[in-house]
C-alpha cells in the first residue's frame, strides 16, 4: 500500500543498521492507530506498509 504521506513521518531504524542504508527497515508511529514499515532504499516516497497498531504490537510481542 502507497502511504501519501510517509516522507512527512518521523521514520527512525534500528541502531545496528549500517551507515550506508542497505538492507534496512525504518518504522514510523504517525499517530496511535497505524504502523507504517518501508523498505531504507525505496526513501523517501518509496512504498509502506501499513498495519494497525494491535497487530503490529503482537508481531512485536512473538519476537520477543
Amino acid at each position: 500500500m502507497q502511504d501519501p504521506a510517509g516522507a512527512s513521518h518521523a521514520w527512525r531504524k534500528s541502531r545496528h543498521s549500517g551507515p550506508d542504508n542497505g538492507d534496512c527497515l525504518e518504522v514510523a508511529s504517525p499517530n496511535r492507530t497505524t504502523v507504517h514499515i518501508r523498505d531504507s532504499k525505496a526513501a523517501p516516497h518509496g512504498p509502506a506498509l501499513l498495519f494497525p497498531l494491535p497487530a503490529w504490537e503482537a508481531f512485536i510481542d512473538t519476537l520477543r
